[in-house]
């Protein structure tokens, strides 16, 4: 069991103050605060983590905010900059918050922007509340970057789609009670032949092929569909655009990724200060050290720097109205990266304390590994960048 630490660094709020934001996301941000030093947090247990998310889920949603990231009318509508601050802030305090609250809006994102009133109308209130758990199935084993190679398929059977095939490293499968599942449908060749479907956990013919143990503890599986009869009424959208809804999804809470690499790095950035400032090093500090003083200015300037980028991201599409696809993968690259690098120099600075077990630097370290690959890796960033660059020129 990780219990919360006695002394956790406070989380500065100073870039609330920049143009990016208004007066309505510094009361969410304390809101946020009010959630980190809750007893919901204080006893949070990675070696159970399917426990673990059910509890803080049902606890974000009693606390109200889960309507940050679940729009019960239309995905468009949620506000970037809020989901961002409550994903930095969470992070900072333990990265499986972060993700219990993330994956209510990623596994919802779709049903809200193109579900039936209907079917808006029987998941997103639950979800919403935190009874209900969501998840986001689109990745297979030969079909993650690349979506186009998709195999689940779907196929119309009078008023029922039959889906048949797997999904893999889905977060939240295995615990989940809806999920947003993605099959090819045939319409078109690649990616235009994609469409979405609502599944629940309950459905005949959906099963977990197996659970998935990784080094940064989530739950995830792999799910299979076996002759999977569910009502044409749950498709998202019209036959054929399941692609552009996930990417709708996808460019909704993509920014909120970047956000939650800012957060892993700002903890890095203070539990080494608060160590520079306390470690007894030749008759000094190591803070005094002037190799340590250039490691914690190349740490604070690349944590802003990322910063920035994230919350640009995140106040063009609320503010500008303007599409995001490039900046988020700026934002998304550049803060996975700076902060493997940030929590890397922090571990350094601990010396063996800092890769025991259990060390918080330790836990950073696996969290910021796994998410350079979430939701795009930074070698698919680099390629979204270049290609919207020579789109516009």
């Amino acid at each position: 069991m990780t219990t919360a630490p006695d002394s956790v660094p406070s989380l500065s709020r100073d870039h609330l103050a920049w143009p990016f934001f208004d007066k309505s996301h510094a009361v969410f941000a304390a809101r946020i605060d009010a959630f980190a030093a809750s007893p919901a947090m204080a006893v949070i247990d990675h070696h159970d983590v399917d426990t673990t998310c059910r509890t803080l889920v049902r606890a974000l949603g009693q606390a109200g905010l889960l309507d940050a990231a679940v729009s019960v009318t239309n995905g468009d509508a949620i506000d970037s900059r809020r989901v961002c601050i409550a994903r930095e802030t969470l992070a900072f305090h333990d990265g499986l918050a972060d993700f219990a609250f993330a994956m209510q809006g990623l596994g919802t994102g779709a049903i809200s922007l193109s579900g039936s009133d209907e079917i808006k109308a029987l998941v997103l209130p639950k979800v919403r509340a935190g009874t209900w758990l969501a998840a986001f199935a689109l990745s297979e084993k030969l079909a993650g970057s690349d979506v186009a190679a998709m195999a689940c398929a779907a196929r119309l059977d009078g008023d029922h789609y039959v889906l048949d095939g797997e999904k893999t490293w889905i977060s939240n499968g295995g615990i989940a009670d809806v999920y947003t599942v993605f099959a090819r449908t045939g319409e078109a060749p690649g990616t235009r032949g994609i469409s979405a479907f609502v599944v629940f956990a309950d459905d005949p013919g959906f099963s977990i092929a197996e659970r998935i143990d990784v080094m940064a503890p989530h739950p995830l599986a792999t799910i299979r569909f076996t002759n999977c009869r569910i009502p044409a009424g749950r498709r998202l959208g019209a036959p054929g655009e399941g692609f552009k809804i996930a990417m709708r999804t996808l460019d909704i809470f993509r920014a909120s990724v970047a956000a939650a690499a800012v957060g892993f790095a700002r903890r890095a950035l203070a539990e080494a200060l608060g160590h520079a400032k306390t470690r007894p090093m030749f008759g000094a500090t190591l803070g005094d050290l002037q190799l340590t003083q250039a490691a914690l200015g190349d740490m604070a300037t690349g944590v802003d720097a990322a910063a920035l980028l994230t919350y640009r991201a995140a106040w063009r599409r609320d503010v500008q109205k303007l599409p995001t696809t490039s900046e988020a993968a700026m934002a998304k690259m550049t803060a996975t990266e700076t902060a493997q690098a940030v929590i890397d120099r922090a571990m350094q600075m601990f010396g063996g304390r800092g890769v025991e077990v259990g060390a918080i630097t330790e836990r950073l370290y696996r969290e910021i590994r796994a998410l350079r690959i979430y939701e795009g890796a930074t070698e698919v960033q680099k390629l979204i960048i270049a290609r919207e660059l020579l789109k516009k020129s």
